[in-house]
């Protein structure tokens, strides 16, 4: 894409507004410095010391945050809890000027947290075993019937819709099978509307809405061997998949890029290569957030993930952190 073509579709990203509707997690990053470890007197083990705490929205807020970077407006539909970390949360969506009015507060529940120990050393800085917070019990009732109230509110003047279904038990998070009938309902009495899902356990689920599933969760949802990801066998599961949810397909291929699937046939749109380490944390929420921010912006689907594609990559090269892409780092990156 022409530099020319790019800033234009950036440039109307300031006139837009996505819903976001899921599961909202807490990315707590606990720096630690190894060079103050010491043993506890209890048990022996090393005791390491925490020298700082940083906060970032996780999961569907991730998606919310990349949107920010790209000046669209953020509307939040999910359910979080009335503890600490909901507070943090909140405090985090907050600093990037996110909508939260329909984010429902729910006491008892625990809000989806990843604690990320960082070892920070003299020579590098490494992540240790993951701590996660999830719900394992099914979402109440009157809570799924409070959230699929609230998406028709939600609704009303957006350009389009991003559903993060996050959690892999089922039902237990907020895109359960009462808001997928819900949002599959939305999807087809607004057109005009874009709808996008991205799953980590039932992208084959959802029903007249964009999928972006990457080529492992494309695989799995269509039942083909997991290590079949040349570029035909993928294009085999988009179209399988293109045809359940009457829309096009977007598999992402990580360093490959991506592959669009359409009613015409499937195409390759390559990655740009990055120089020096990379972390693929919170790169697939760059492309979502990209791919729609363009959509609605107007740009033709090949467009689309080809500034999807920019985005991860610009995100890849953040390391150590839950990063995001930014119009003047995607013109950079153009320029460069």
């Amino acid at each position: 894409m022409k530099r020319a073509r790019l800033q234009a579709l950036l440039e109307r990203c300031a006139q837009l507004t996505v819903l976001v509707v899921g599961d909202f997690f807490l990315d707590k990053y606990l720096h630690i410095d190894e060079a103050l470890a010491e043993p506890s007197l209890e048990t022996g083990l090393v005791a390491h010391q925490v020298v700082r705490v940083t906060c970032s929205p996780g999961a569907a807020g991730t998606v919310a945050v990349n949107l920010r970077a790209l000046g669209v407006r953020v509307r939040a539909l999910g359910a979080v809890g009335t503890d600490g970390e909901g507070h943090d949360l909140l405090q985090a969506l907050a600093a990037h000027a996110i909508d939260t009015t329909h984010l429902l507060q729910v006491p008892g529940l625990h809000t989806p947290a990843y604690y990320k120990p960082m070892l920070h050393s003299a020579s590098q800085a490494r992540e240790l075993n993951r701590m996660d917070i999830k719900n394992r019990t099914t979402l109440p009732d009157a809570i799924q019937a409070e959230l699929c109230g609230r998406l028709r509110l939600a609704l009303q003047d957006v350009q389009g819709v991003i559903i993060a279904d996050q959690v892999v038990q089922p039902d237990c998070g907020v895109i359960g099978s009462r808001m997928r009938a819900e949002l599959t309902a939305a999807a087809a009495a607004h057109p005009q509307l874009v709808f996008a899902a991205d799953s980590r356990a039932r992208i084959g689920a959802f029903r007249h809405v964009m999928l972006k599933p990457n080529q492992h969760e494309a695989l799995a949802a269509t039942g083909r061997d997991a290590k079949a990801t040349d570029l035909v066998s993928l294009a085999a599961a988009g179209a399988e998949l293109q045809a359940l949810c009457g829309r096009a397909v977007c598999i992402t291929l990580a360093e490959r890029g991506a592959l669009l699937c359409t009613a015409t046939g499937a195409q390759h749109i390559a990655a740009r290569s990055i120089a020096g380490p990379t972390d693929a944390v919170g790169a697939g929420d760059a492309f979502m957030a990209a791919l729609m921010a363009a959509l609605c912006a107007g740009a033709e689907m090949h467009e689309a993930a080809e500034l999807g594609n920019l985005a991860a990559s610009t995100t890849a090269a953040q390391v150590g952190t839950t990063g995001s892409a930014s119009i003047a780092q995607l013109l950079g990156a153009v320029d460069g």
